[in-house]
């Protein structure tokens, strides 16, 4: 390969990285596959071989935030963060865990409050909500737990207010057990009450 075409590379991923921020920001998805292969075909390259990581993904996105959404997106991180405070102290009986968007600080308008609980059952957590007269719907997400190896977590999703809620239901023989981040690919960051309550504290003295 020429320097010219590694740099001709080079550059398709950084425009596709930046394309496939705009459309999760804008269209409030989070897969970033998806948004990268949208983001490839919007550009008239569907057959790259030289797609962005999704670290590369993630620098574009906080990069679009810190540009055109300076204004707004601290006020929604700091909204989703007392209402993820706020759920978590409602489950604290089932050891609650923040992940996701909120906890890495790219959430938006868009994004749901993402907890890891722990129970011996699922049912356990369906029969709390349902005591508590909580309209659910049952979910199950597929997450990667190594190289080539995937697993099945039950869970459920509510709407709080404005925010939506989905919950992963994790057994106590599998508490010890993070999937991998889907952007890294190490053990998926959690965060506790008191960890999300240090975040906060950061955050609103970042906005006065």
């Amino acid at each position: 390969m020429t320097v010219r075409q590694a740099a001709k590379d080079k550059q398709m991923r950084q425009r596709i990285a930046m394309e496939a921020a705009r459309i999760i920001v804008e269209g409030g998805i989070r897969d970033f596959y998806a948004a990268k292969r949208k983001a490839a075909s919007k550009l008239g390259a569907p057959n790259t071989r030289n797609m962005p990581k999704n670290t590369e993904i993630e620098e574009a996105l906080i990069e679009h935030q810190r540009l055109f959404k300076s204004e707004s997106h601290p006020y929604n991180l700091k909204q989703l963060l007392d209402a993820s405070l706020e759920a978590m102290q409602f489950f604290s009986n089932f050891r609650p865990r923040l992940v996701g968007a909120i906890l890495n600080g790219t959430a938006d308008e868009h994004s749901c409050v993402e907890l890891h609980l722990f129970a011996n059952t699922p049912e356990e957590v369906a029969i709390f909500l349902m005591d508590n007269h909580i309209p659910y719907e049952q979910i199950e997400k597929r997450l990667r737990i190594g190289q080539e190896k995937y697993e099945s977590w039950p869970g459920f999703r509510f709407m709080a207010g404005e925010n939506t809620i989905e919950l992963l239901v994790f057994t106590e023989e599998k508490s010890r057990q993070s999937p991998l981040d889907q952007i890294s690919g190490k053990p998926m960051q959690r965060a506790s009450v008191e960890e999300v309550e240090n975040l906060m504290q950061k955050e609103n003295a970042s906005l006065n």
